[in-house]
C-alpha cells in the first residue's frame, strides 16, 4: 500500500500488487539452503507456513558469474570465506533442482520467483515454472541481462541496492516498454543497521520510475517490514533461514521460520492499519460523528417566519441538525416554523426558496 507514493499496480502469480492491496511478501531463500536441495525444499514449506506469498531462489553458475579477478565482500570474508568462486560453488544448485523447487512452490500454493545472474541461464529458467523473475541489485546496470529477462514477458522485480538515483533512472528507461515491473529500495549491507535502512528511498524511486515500489529488507529486525509497509511498500523481500547462526554469507541477515512468521503478521497488520490510500468517512465513525459534532441551535425561542440573525444561533451537540459549517448560509433565511430555544435546527425548519416551475 503506497502512502505518499503514486505508482501503478502489477500482477504477480495472479495477485494484484500495488497501492490499495495487501503487501506481496517474498521469502528470499537465496543460498540459505547451503547447496542442499532437501534443505531448500524444507525452506519452501517453512515460507508457506509463515504466510509468505512467494519463495525466491538464485540461479547462478560460479564459473559463469565470477572472473579470475573476482573478490569477496567484507561481510563474506568476516564469515570465513576465502575464495569467491569456492564460496558460490558450494552454494549453487543445478538448474534442474531449481526447476523442481519452482514446481514445489506451485504445488504448495506460493509463487516461485528466481533471480538469474547470467544470460545463458535465462533460457533455462524460462522453460521452468517460475512465475516471476527478479534481478539482483548489482545487475541494475547490467543492460544485457535486464534486456534478456524483461523480454520473457513475465513480471520482473528489480532491486536497487548500492545504486545512485541516476542509475535507477537509467534502468527505468531501459525497462520502460515492459509491463509488470516493480522496483525495490534496498541497502546492500548484510545485515543493514537501522540508521542505514533508508526505507524512505522508495518515494524517490517511485517518482523516478513511475512503477510500483517495495523494500528488500536486509535488516535483522522483525518489524522492519511493517515500517516499510507504512512508508509505502507494496512488496517486501526478506531472507528466510533455518538458523541465523549457520555458516554462510546470508544467514545472519535472515530470519528463522518463527521470526519470519512474526514478520509477515506485523507487515499485514500494518497494511490493515493503513487502510485505503484516501481519506474517507468510515462506518465505525458514524455514531461518534453524529453524537459529538455540533449543529446550529436556536439561542432563544424563534417564531414562524422569523428572519434568522447571527445572535439567534449558537452551536451545540449533537451533529444531527444543520451543520455548524452552514452558519453563513442560514443567517438571513426565514423560518418555516417556530423553533424553541436550545433545539437544533433542521432542514424542515428553514423556508427554502421554491424552485422555478415547482408547485408550491
Amino acid at each position: 500500500m503506497n502512502y505518499g507514493v503514486s505508482a501503478p499496480t502489477l500482477s504477480i502469480g495472479g495477485r494484484t500488487v500495488g497501492a490499495g492491496h495487501a503487501p506481496f511478501i517474498i521469502a528470499e531463500i537465496g543460498v540459505n539452503h547451503d547447496g542442499d536441495p532437501a534443505r531448500a525444499r524444507e525452506l519452501v514449506h517453512a515460507a508457506r507456513r509463515a504466510g509468505a506469498d512467494a519463495a525466491k531462489f538464485q540461479m547462478f553458475d560460479a564459473a559463469m558469474l565470477m572472473s579470475r579477478d573476482a573478490v569477496l565482500a567484507a561481510y563474506q570474508r568476516e564469515r570465513g570465506a576465502r575464495d569467491p568462486r569456492e564460496l558460490l560453488q558450494a552454494l549453487q544448485l543445478p538448474p534442474e533442482a531449481l526447476g523442481e523447487l519452482a514446481g514445489e512452490c506451485v504445488r504448495v500454493g506460493i509463487v516461485p520467483i528466481v533471480t538469474v545472474f547470467s544470460i545463458p541461464l535465462v533460457e533455462i529458467a524460462c522453460a521452468q515454472p517460475w512465475q516471476a523473475f527478479k534481478t539482483a541489485s548489482p545487475d541494475l546496470v547490467n543492460l544485457p541481462l535486464l534486456r534478456a529477462v524483461a523480454s520473457l514477458g513475465r513480471p520482473l522485480v528489480v532491486s536497487t541496492g548500492a545504486a545512485t538515483r541516476e542509475e535507477v533512472a537509467q534502468g527505468a528507461r531501459w525497462l520502460e516498454p515492459h509491463r509488470d515491473i516493480a522496483f525495490l529500495q534496498c541497502t546492500s549491507s548484510y545485515p543493514a543497521r537501522d540508521d542505514c535502512a533508508a526505507i524512505g528511498g522508495m518515494h524517490e524511486i517511485a517518482a523516478i520510475t513511475g512503477r510500483a515500489v517495495g523494500y528488500s529488507d536486509h535488516t535483522a529486525s522483525v518489524d522492519t517490514g511493517a515500517i516499510a509497509v507504512a512508508a509505502g511498500a507494496s512488496i517486501l523481500e526478506k531472507h528466510l533461514t533455518y538458523d541465523r547462526g549457520a555458516a554462510g554469507p546470508d544467514h545472519a541477515a535472515s530470519l528463522d521460520p518463527n521470526q519470519f512468521a512474526a514478520y509477515v503478521q506485523l507487515a499485514r497488520r500494518a497494511a490493515r492499519m493503513m487502510g485505503a490510500p484516501s481519506k474517507e468517512l468510515q462506518a465505525v465513525e458514524r455514531d461518534v460523528r453524529a453524537v459529538s459534532r455540533q449543529s446550529l441551535v436556536a439561542a432563544r425561542d424563534l417564531p414562524l417566519g422569523h428572519l434568522v440573525r447571527p445572535e439567534d444561533l449558537c452551536v451545540k451537540r449533537p451533529g444531527t441538525g444543520i451543520c455548524a459549517s452552514r452558519f453563513d448560509e442560514i443567517v438571513g433565511r426565514r423560518l418555516a416554523r417556530a423553533v424553541e430555544a436550545d433545539r437544533v435546527l433542521t432542514e424542515a425548519d428553514i423556508a427554502w426558496p421554491v424552485a422555478a416551475g415547482t408547485a408550491p
